[in-house]
């Protein structure tokens, strides 16, 4: 069964020629090789591309390896990249007349001078260079520095909750709830019993995710990388910092570790896209707070078999489906906060922080929305709108709830949209 990724296709066929290097990045077994040697190598084919003139070649791929005579393993055991002239070589032998050459290159980060490489085929009027890979540090940072403005970065998710409905055999309503549980990892999905989907999950997660930060940060002591990740898995959506991190580590764990060592672990999470910050934004200050912040997991299937499905809080599991969401549209995400001065019961000025749980900014767009599972009263709806009643702008605010209602418009012209029809419809929060 096929699962159609056209929000990514339609990009990088829109990105054809630009004379930019297409660098998508994400996650793991996400679907970035199916993306490019699968759905686009099928574009690029149907519009009448010669298959010579499209080159793909997987650096993690020791058949591939072969053509350039290296050996995977060798380089594993030797601890160094694959030869960027061997590499080079070969490209040369492929590209026998002026033609337009496609490059469609798989976990590109595994190249030696990957960056210098790349930029030379920039040089080439009749190359058009795609890359996946999976290691921020390794591809954004050169984005932004060695490519110098020459680098077209498309961030690449799990499948969203329609593409999961593409494929998914029930209703939407039983769909939320298998997709909060399992996420949205195409192999996981695709899996038919709950019983593999679970097994499936926790081995990605120990054979390939763990492993692979643990290898590339030469990380000894894994059981404080271990004992991390649980407390984020059981904390998705709480302000936090690494000084707080690490009393929760003496309190709990009686471990000694550093605050240090904790903000390089979070950096390495953030590297290989498991987990994503959302900082706090002063929305009245118009200034952004340097700490604490929230951190969201990019599949909620990869974080409930973290913590062996025990803690499954269907009102955080919405709030993280909502970001990730929000992130695949495009949008920047932050966490508002609204410093107001209020009067106590007897009367005292009393400073307060409000919060708004999404700041989404796209270009000139900005959308304010709250994430609450349900409202089932009056006071309930109140204590939501209030923090949008304090700001002075003009910008649309939402409450998206788990409620099975109809999208309405109260009397502040606050829109109320149910979940089911903002993930599965984008226009529904513009109507």
């Amino acid at each position: 069964m096929e699962i159609r990724r056209d929000l990514y296709l339609d990009k990088l066929i829109r990105k054809k020629h630009n004379g930019l290097i297409k660098v998508i990045t994400g996650v793991r077994r996400c679907g970035k090789s199916y993306l490019l040697n699968t759905l686009f190598y099928r574009h690029l084919l149907e519009s009448g591309t010669d298959a010579d003139h499209i080159i793909r070649f997987a650096f993690d791929s020791a058949d591939d390896l072969f053509l350039i005579e290296e050996n995977l393993i060798q380089i594993q055991k030797e601890k160094r990249g694959v030869d960027p002239e061997k590499f080079t070589k070969y490209i040369q032998s492929k590209m026998t007349d002026d033609g337009m050459y496609y490059l469609l290159l798989d976990e590109i980060q595994m190249l030696d001078c990957f960056e210098a490489v790349l930029n030379g085929y920039l040089r080439k009027q009749n190359t058009d260079v795609f890359v996946t890979g999976s290691n921020a540090k390794l591809l954004s940072k050169e984005i932004a520095t060695e490519f110098a403005g020459r680098g077209d970065e498309i961030p690449m998710y799990p499948l969203s909750f329609s593409e999961f409905m593409s494929v998914y055999p029930n209703d939407r309503y039983m769909g939320l709830t298998e997709y909060m549980l399992y996420g949205g990892i195409p192999q996981v999905v695709l899996q038919e019993e709950p019983a593999d989907k679970a097994l499936l999950l926790q081995s990605l997660f120990n054979e390939i995710y763990i492993r692979d930060i643990t290898k590339r940060n030469r990380i000894r002591n894994t059981s404080e990388l271990d004992d991390l990740l649980n407390i984020l898995s059981s904390a998705i959506g709480s302000l936090t910092n690494p000084e707080k991190l690490k009393n929760t580590f003496r309190t709990l764990k009686s471990s000694s570790i550093t605050s240090v060592t904790i903000k390089k672990y979070l950096e390495y999470l953030e590297d290989c896209f498991l987990i994503e910050p959302a900082q706090r934004y002063d929305i009245k200050g118009k200034a952004y707070m340097d700490t604490p912040q929230k951190y969201y997991f990019s599949d909620l299937g990869l974080r409930n078999a973290r913590i062996h499905f025990r803690q499954f809080e269907k009102t955080h599991a919405m709030e993280n489906v909502i970001y990730n969401e929000l992130r695949m549209r495009g949008y920047n995400v932050d966490v508002g906060v609204i410093p107001v001065v209020e009067r106590n019961e007897e009367g005292i000025p009393v400073r307060k922080q409000l919060e708004i749980d999404f700041v989404c900014n796209l270009g000139f767009k900005r959308l304010y929305i709250q994430s609450a599972y349900s409202i089932p009263d009056e006071a309930k709806r109140t204590q939501e709108i209030r923090p949008f009643r304090k700001i002075d702008d003009s910008f649309r605010k939402i409450i998206i709830t788990g409620d099975m209602t109809p999208s309405y418009y109260d009397d502040y012209g606050v829109l109320t949209v149910n979940i089911y029809d903002f993930l599965l419809d984008p226009k529904s929060i513009e109507k």
